[in-house]
């Protein structure tokens, strides 16, 4: 009676510390694993996130760290009891007898091998469910951000059939990965038939011939059916098992990929001081085989206010994606103060630049945080001087919660206008040496625009600025302007003297309409 107490209490106290262990380093272990993943996903390309789904991306991250939690807890929670069991149990038929003994281990190997053999072969059905179930929801969330398009355009009916349409792609994935699942337990159920009947007719053999007594017969078939009960459930973790790691292995193969874009070694955080910018020989196409650059030689020096210009797909955007290095050129290369980038660390480049593009994105976060983003340490005065620089504090002081105010996903409880000058004042407060504005004020009204506009010059000064302009009379005032044709740097000059020379720039100017560029270059 004492060993049986002392078993029953040993069987509570461990049983308890296995779930005190559980609760305190499975959510820690879940938590970083999604932690590491989205640490390794923030160093993908912009070629990288621009070719995958937000939602499924974010989805991987989800399936993949609860995978890898699950199937760690169930080689330790699961597997381990299970195997103590079967141990166990052999080792007290063995001591009744040796033939049942080795009848229920050679059943246990076998069962235990084909088991494995048959969840393994089940991972791939599990991996393209868990890359089908990604796919919907990126869909879904697709639909969701854009909303207001949806219902602008009447297409709802459109979105619901076009879900449907995914979800019978997925469905269709997941009926196969159920059914193979489905022959794994006809193997499962049929073993242990043959166990449950074989151990009988063993038993009763080995009694009726004398060579075990009834107590050892009673042991045996009822070892026999807790063997079967646990076989069952290790052959049901086995098929859970690798359905996690299939959601793992997918999450895997789409997240931690080669980064495309990645440090050199020995590569240092750089601080530029002047910030002279210079393109030397670079070659660069999107696909190599289609160039946009070719020995491209453009040097802006120190504190130059420089305007892109020309007509859709002239290279204006490219240059600034190789300036930021959300690309690599295939050939020459791009230094700051004469270093080049690519000796930089990434994180070091994009501290030296402030951008203010044409479609802002905020976080849905309140308007200062957003606007702290710039500088995370500022306090709020200097968040308020940035507002008001940038013509924000009037619209954010009219709100009931003022700074505190969130803005929704990406911005979209909030004018263009009012988001864009959220962003300026988000790039005012980084105070950046070189500043990149693509067409800064395109949201903004005629009013405000006049406003904003000696704040961005005043942000200018003693700044090297790169302007992006598809509205002529916004560059006009620079220093320099830079007309690119099809990749090709065709003239490179002030306003004033580009617009009194014959070419590109002169056609430009006479073609806008309305101030703003045409989409090509229009025939003579």
């Amino acid at each position: 009676m004492l060993l049986f107490v002392g078993l029953a209490l040993g069987e509570l106290i461990f049983n308890r510390a296995s779930g005190a262990c559980r609760v305190v380093v499975s959510p820690a272990q879940r938590t970083g694993v999604a932690r590491a993943l989205f640490g390794y996903l923030q160093h993908h390309s912009h070629r990288f996130i621009s070719n995958h789904f937000a939602g499924a991306l974010a989805s991987r991250i989800s399936e993949t760290s609860m995978g890898v939690n699950m199937t760690i807890s169930m080689v330790v929670f699961e597997f381990l009891p299970l195997l103590a069991t079967l141990t166990v149990s052999i080792f007290l038929l063995a001591s009744a007898n040796l033939m049942l003994a080795g009848f229920t281990l050679a059943w246990a190997v076998v069962f235990v091998a084909v088991s494995f053999w048959l969840a393994r072969r089940a991972r791939p059905y599990a991996q393209r469910s868990a890359a089908a179930r990604a796919e919907t929801t990126g869909r879904i969330m697709d639909s969701v951000t854009n909303l207001p398009n949806v219902r602008l355009f009447a297409r709802g009916k459109h979105e619901y059939e076009r879900l449907r349409a995914t979800q019978a792609a997925e469905i269709a994935v997941t009926r196969r990965s159920m059914w193979f699942s489905e022959k794994v337990q006809w193997f499962q159920m049929t073993a242990a038939l043959v166990l449950k009947v074989g151990m009988l007719i063993f038993a009763i053999v080995l009694w009726r011939d004398g060579r075990i007594d009834v107590a050892a017969f009673v042991m045996s078939t009822s070892l026999s059916l807790l063997v079967i009960n646990d076989a069952r459930n290790l052959g049901r973790r086995f098929l859970e098992m690798f359905e996690y790691v299939g959601n793992v292995t997918n999450g895997v193969q789409t997240l931690l990929g080669p980064h495309e874009i990645v440090d050199r070694p020995g590569a240092r955080d750089v601080r530029i001081t002047r910030g002279d910018i210079a393109f030397e020989d670079v070659g660069f196409g999107y696909d190599p085989k289609r160039p946009v650059f070719k020995g491209l030689n453009v040097r802006i020096p120190a504190g130059q206010r420089v305007g892109l210009v020309g007509f859709s797909g002239s290279g204006k955007s490219t240059l600034v994606n190789l300036l930021l290095r959300l690309y690599e050129p295939q050939q020459g290369r791009i230094t700051l103060d004469g270093v080049d980038i690519n000796d930089m660390t990434q994180d070091s480049l994009h501290r030296q630049i402030g951008l203010i593009p044409q479609e802002p994105g905020l976080f849905h976060r309140s308007l200062a945080e957003n606007i702290r983003y710039g500088r995370l340490e500022a306090d709020d005065e200097a968040v308020r001087e940035a507002a008001t620089r940038a013509s924000a504090a009037a619209f954010i002081d009219d709100l009931p919660q003022q700074y505190e105010a969130l803005v929704g996903e990406r911005g979209v409880k909030l004018s263009g206008g009012q988001r864009q000058r959220v962003a300026i004042a988000r790039v005012m407060l980084k105070d950046a040496p070189i500043l990149v504005m693509d067409e800064a004020t395109s949201s903004l009204d005629s009013i405000t625009e006049k406003a904003i506009q000696d704040s961005l010059d005043d942000l200018m000064e003693d700044r090297t600025v790169i302007v992006i302009a598809h509205r002529l009379s916004t560059i006009a005032h620079l220093d320099r302007i830079l007309v690119f044709d099809q990749g090709v740097l065709v003239q490179d000059g002030s306003h004033a003297d580009l617009q009194s020379q014959p070419g590109t720039y002169q056609r430009l100017w006479q073609q806008q309409a309305d101030g703003f560029l045409p989409d090509v270059q229009a025939q003579a």
